[in-house]
Order: C-alpha cells, then structure tokens, then sequence
C-alpha cells in the first residue's frame, strides 16, 4: 500500500512586481495555509517519508511551514521541471519515488489535473476540482512500488482546503 499527500503550493503574493513567476514568495494568508495543512497532516497522522516539489520559492516556502508541523523527513528533493508541472511529469517524477508516503507539491493546473487523473472517484468536495492553492488530497494506492501503473487506481481518503481549517 503507497499514500500520496498531492498538494497545490499555498496562496503567493504579487507585491514585489520585480521578481519573476519562479520567485514569487507566499503572502500572509498563503503562510497561514501552508501552517495550517501541515498541522492537519500531522493531526491526521499523514506524516511522509518523502517529499518531491517543484523548485519555485512558493513550493519550497510552503513545504518549509508544512515540514514544520511534521515529524523529520529525510528524502527531500526540489525540481526545476516540476515547476508549472503537466500531470504527465508529475507523473513520471512520482514513479521514481521510494518512499511508502510520499507528499508532491506543485501548481495548477497541473496538480489538480494529476490528483484528478489518479483516482478512481472524486472526493465530495466543491473545491476539488478548482484545486485551490494549498488544496491538499490524500490517496491511497493498492501497489507495492511507485513504479507500477496507478493513473486511474487511487482511492481519494481526504481533501482539504486552508478554509476548511481556519472557518
């Protein structure tokens, strides 16, 4: 059995009009969120053995806040070419993955795609498929390596927004 934590990157800010798309850092709220999903995922139990994430600042900013509500992960690695990722490479970087839990951070419209393309049913939850920033899905998988085909074969266990937290 494999979990996937498949997790959009939390709320950026467009303040600092200087910097580039890949450089754009959370905003208040977006640091609230990304704090607040990962207290959730350590409440729930949701503790990952590894992380695979975009390289953008807001991707790498928010598994900062969330790694900060979880136990210690040791396999950690950010990618250039996940950043504004297609679910074909979201994909492909997944099936590299060794741990049993793994979390995937990365932006839409890819991610929501992807989290929509790995389950069999939806979850019952009006924002999944918008997958707003720091929506966080938990899918579980019948497979004994990430390597096996799943596209299609997860089981959506839980869908969360910042929202549902902190209203």
């Amino acid at each position: 059995m494999k979990t996937l934590i498949l997790t959009r990157h939390a709320k950026s800010g467009w303040d600092d009009l200087t910097l580039s798309d890949h450089e754009r850092k959370l905003n208040a709220r977006g640091r609230a969120g990304a704090t607040a999903i990962g207290a959730w995922l350590n409440e729930q139990g949701h503790h990952p053995q590894q992380m695979i994430a975009s390289d953008a600042a807001r991707c790498v900013e928010t598994w900062d806040r969330i790694a900060a509500k979880l136990p210690a992960v040791e396999k950690l690695s950010f990618h250039h070419r996940l950043y504004l990722a297609a679910p074909l490479t979201l994909y492909e970087a997944l099936k590299q993955a060794s741990g049993d839990t793994v979390i995937v951070l990365g932006h839409n419209p890819g991610i929501g795609e992807f989290a929509s393309e790995l389950v069999a049913q939806h979850p019952d939850h009006p924002k999944f498929m918008q997958y707003p920033s720091a929506a966080t899905t938990i899918i579980t998988f019948d497979i004994d390596d990430w390597s096996t085909p799943f596209m299609g074969k997860g089981t959506a266990v839980d869908f969360i927004v910042p929202r549902d937290l902190t209203e």
